[in-house]
């Protein structure tokens, strides 16, 4: 039987999920000093957000799936450890191969906030998962929104590699909280930790439902990506011509995104991840018909970000949610899965959204987001029902009075 988390456990592995997700990003606002420090051209440095992202999809695919197998104070504690040794070595690095290399490592150790989340789903109280996912999830919303600020901040103050010390001393802070006050027991999966592994692309045939999350999920954060990657490219450009500060002040709207994150929670546990996405996907398009209408007016720009981001961020803790739900004790491995498609998916968004841009325009490019959105609601309609999550639950608590 799986134990609920200590009180406070939730809002720890929220913690966890945000500070460790962070070290993705804190980085980018500083890479022209990164740069000149080493002595090596922007270009070159600029593929450190690449290996950061290579090696979460690698944490992904590898790392995630053990959460099926340990007990997440072990698991957390050494993948915090690692992250803060990772981020050691980036500090010290002599040239861009060490950084390069140490940021392949950060990203996958940096994985562990998506195994946050599925340690406060799977040992959330009954009928307390959607918000137990959900909290997580807003930890790590803030996390990704929050780093390049706080990067930013730290290495005018200390210097990039002072900075990245800091994240290291929160790295290994989260450690000894993880070991204290995690749960202690394992998993006991039916197969070992290879077989694990090999049977991850099997879950997408044997699990219908993981299909479909899959494609509503990549549908709205291909969305997520363009929109996000093309709004940076449009404001850069005549009329607007911003700076790259007052650009990133825009990231602020996406504070609304990770607040409503815990209400969210609430309406995922009393009416079902359905309900959630079909309202978040609403709210998403409506930001984006706001966003359609221009850039010049940045309040209006900024609320319509604020209500894209509301919607897309409710919409992926109620999907995650459905996909714990599917199978509680191999929710690490339907996580892998569902997190390495979500982001592939989501990276064609960041990679079309430049050539979308210059031939369609900003309303093009708008309007392909609403598309996208819309398509997801309607996928989404198909997903799991409060039922179905009722259904998923009983039948667990009766396999598990059987045991």
């Amino acid at each position: 039987m799986t134990r609920p988390l200590p009180r406070g456990g939730t809002l720890l592995l929220a913690a966890i999920a945000g500070t460790a997700i962070a070290n993705n990003y804190a980085l980018q606002p500083a890479l022209s000093a990164v740069a000149a420090d080493l002595g090596v051209s922007l270009s070159l440095i600029g593929l450190v957000p690449t290996a950061a992202l290579v090696g979460c999809m690698a944490g992904f695919a590898l790392l995630l799936p053990l959460t099926d197998h340990l007990a997440p104070r072990t698991l957390v504690t050494a993948q915090l450890t690692a992250l803060a040794l990772a981020l050691g070595v980036g500090a010290a690095a002599a040239g861009p191969v060490q950084l390069l290399v140490a940021y392949l490592l950060i990203g996958a150790a940096a994985s562990v906030g998506a195994q946050a989340g599925n340690i406060a789903g799977r040992h959330a109280s009954p009928g307390r998962r959607g918000s137990g996912v959900a909290t997580v999830a807003a930890g790590m919303s803030a996390g990704i929104l929050l780093s390049r600020l706080a990067g930013g901040a730290l290495t005018d103050a200390l210097g990039w590699r002072r900075m990245l010390l800091v994240f290291a001393g929160l790295a290994l802070f989260g450690a000894v909280a993880a070991l204290t006050f995690l749960p202690r027991r394992r998993p006991h999966p039916e197969h070992g930790y290879g077989r694990t592994l090999a049977s991850l692309p099997s879950l997408l045939r044997t699990h219908p439902p993981l299909r479909g999350a899959v494609v509503t999920g990549g549908l709205w954060y291909f969305a997520f990506n363009l929109v996000w990657v093309a709004l940076t490219l449009a404001l850069a450009q005549p009329p607007h011509s911003l700076s790259p500060a007052s650009i990133g002040l825009y990231s602020l709207a996406g504070v609304l995104g990770f607040a409503v994150l815990p209400f969210t929670g609430r309406l995922i546990d009393r009416h079902g991840p359905r309900t959630v996405i079909v309202a978040g996907m609403a709210t998403a398009v409506a930001g984006t018909a706001l966003l359609a209408t221009g850039l010049s007016t940045p309040a209006a720009a900024a609320l319509g970000l604020a209500l894209f981001d509301a919607g897309c961020f409710a919409a992926q803790a109620a999907n995650q949610s459905r996909v714990i739900a599917l199978d509680p004790q191999r929710s690490g491995s339907l996580s892998s899965v569902y997190l390495m498609l979500y982001f592939t998916v989501g990276a064609l968004g960041t990679a079309l959204a430049a050539p979308l841009l210059s031939a369609l325009g900003w309303r093009g490019v708008t309007l392909t987001a609403i598309a996208a959105l819309l398509l997801a609601t309607a996928i989404g309609r198909t997903g799991t029902t409060r039922r179905t999550v009722h259904v998923t639950r009983t039948r667990a608590r009766s396999t598990r009075r059987h045991q």
